[in-house]
């Protein structure tokens, strides 16, 4: 069906009185380190296959932060510890993935009581509007133009693209995307009222699985085969595992085709200058061991770029830790709003508006990481995989606190078959074994081939019960493969880490200290039974 986008007439900057700037936050679904900015000619990765030019742009015109995690690789508690700037284990139901299989009637849910960082900016005089999967906060009432404008009719491109019949389709339905993302922030300019600043945040599901088969190759030109040697060396290098991450790396191009609609239309409305923009994700790729889910890099590094011309002097790089937790006190900060002190977050105000790249604060030398519970039905009982772990500039360190547990859940029923094809329709669900490792190609992969060397020697190191302590020297071993706890040469390291977190968890009042997490109200009887 056309869209029928109304013209949008601003050819001045909205006028204000109140002269803060905007905020523009591009806050993706399971989007991870992956832009072509991120290409580095001297360690070849995944980023080497991309061409990410508006992402690219908002980084040499702004800064990029080389080092920046989330604090749970999971999107419900990411996006409750960003909301509140929290924690996620002090989030309450936000904890835990969508709440499921817990039950908190009879108790207070933290959740619903922490101030929000978007609530502070819209009472302070900010227009705050979300669209798609973002996080909480209470919208402002738009202006009557709003309701006029419609609503965009959105489309997640490689599943809508992808199935269209021919190239004549596949061009129209790549239009009807680039509309529906014009469309979304034309309804955000529309929308504000006179006189206010805005707030948006736009969510992506784009990256989240599943994905059509080959979309990466057909739709962006990423042939499989040219990953070869840039594939996490703990998986097998194999064609349809490159064809996995081919397929995800599409869905990253077209996270910037959206991105470099919406800038147009900032710039057609004269106020792309005068708005703070934030590129970040919410965890690293999904369905591939040791990503989401997890506490190794690859789950947790995730991007964090910002623009805004005039105030963060551009085309830096900053290597100081930061965490997607720290945003909510930074946009508070340049709004010019008190953080509460309820938050955990650290502002990095400081790290946006100065001149220098690389360290600029010594002591932003960490960042602390956890998980509890993904899928709630991913063991027996509903019970989580609980970690927390502190990520330094030169080591990795993680504490499994129930290492008799499977870390990605329970193995159950795991099929078997060689055939490729077989192999990418069992990805689509791959739900029987291993719950908390999303479907995928690579998931399939994996398990069809266990019997292989390269298969087992994967599953072992990355599906397998894992150790009660992990500790990396990431310069040496910068894919975490080699665990030096209990090494000789390792102890001073190991028993400094270990009680950083130690501290952090009493300092927090981490409700693991009790293990309160494997009883109610997180943990329900009644709905964990199957």
């Amino acid at each position: 069906m056309r869209l029928i986008i109304p013209v949008l007439v601003l050819s001045t900057s909205l006028l204000r009185a109140d002269d803060r700037p905007n905020i523009f936050f591009f806050f993706a679904d399971d989007w991870g380190r992956y832009a072509s900015i991120y290409s580095d000619p001297d360690t070849p990765s995944l980023s080497d296959a991309l061409d990410t030019p508006h992402i690219d742009r908002i980084g040499k015109e702004g800064v990029v932060f080389e080092n920046a995690f989330v604090n749970v690789a999971s999107c419900g508690p990411c996006r409750a510890s960003l909301a509140t700037g929290r924690y996620f284990w002090n989030c309450g139901s936000g904890a835990f993935l969508n709440g499921k299989g817990s039950d908190w009637t009879g108790h207070d849910d933290p959740m619903k009581t922490l101030p929000k960082f978007v609530d502070l900016l819209r009472e302070s005089g900010y227009f705050a509007q979300s669209s798609q999967k973002t996080f909480a906060f209470t919208s402002s009432k738009p202006s009557a133009d709003w309701k006029a404008f419609g609503k965009p009719d959105y489309h997640r491109y490689g599943l809508y693209v992808g199935a269209a019949n021919n190239k004549a389709g596949r061009r129209k339905r790549h239009k009807e995307v680039l509309e529906n993302s014009r469309r979304e922030m034309q309804r955000v300019l529309v929308g504000t009222p006179e006189g206010q600043p805005f707030f948006f945040a736009f969510g992506s599901v784009n990256v989240h699985r599943p994905y059509l088969p080959d979309t990466g190759k057909e739709l962006w030109g990423i042939e499989p085969d040219s990953l070869e040697g840039l594939i996490p060396p703990f998986l097998p290098d194999e064609h349809d595992i490159r064809r996995d991450f081919s397929d995800y790396l599409g869905e990253v191009q077209a996270l910037d085709l959206m991105l470099g609609a919406m800038i147009e239309e900032l710039e057609k409305a004269g106020e792309l200058d005068n708005t703070v923009i934030i590129l970040s994700g919410d965890h690293g790729i999904p369905g591939v061991p040791r990503g989401k889910t997890n506490c190794y890099d690859l789950a947790t590094q995730v991007p964090m770029i910002v623009r805004w011309p005039g105030k963060i002097p551009a085309g830096r790089r900053v290597e100081d830790l930061v965490s997607v937790l720290d945003l909510g006190p930074t946009l508070l900060e340049l709004a010019g709003v008190e953080p509460p002190a309820s938050m955990d977050g650290r502002s990095f105000r400081k790290q946006l508006l100065s001149k220098e790249s690389g360290w600029i604060d010594p002591a932003r030398d960490s960042v602390v990481i956890g998980r509890e519970q993904h899928v709630h039905l991913s063991r027996p009982g509903g019970l989580p995989y609980p970690m927390r772990a502190i990520r330094t500039k030169d080591h990795l360190y993680i504490r499994n606190f129930k290492p008799d547990r499977w870390p990605q859940g329970d193995p159950f029923d795991t099929a078997k078959t060689n055939d490729s094809e077989e192999l990418y329709e069992m990805g689509k669900e791959t739900g029987s074994g291993y719950r908390d490792l999303d479907g995928s190609l690579t998931k399939a992969f994996l398990l069809g081939h266990r019997s292989s060397s390269e298969a087992a020697d994967t599953i072992a190191l990355t599906l397998n019960k894992r150790p009660a302590e992990e500790l990396y020297d990431l310069t040496e071993d910068p894919h975490q493969m080699n665990n030096l706890a209990g090494k000789p040469g390792a102890g001073k390291t190991l028993t400094s880490l270990r009680r950083r977190v130690k501290k952090l968890m009493k300092e927090s009042n981490d409700p693991r200290l009790t293990d309160a997490f494997d009883a109610a109200p997180w943990i329900s009887p009644k709905q964990n039974k199957k």
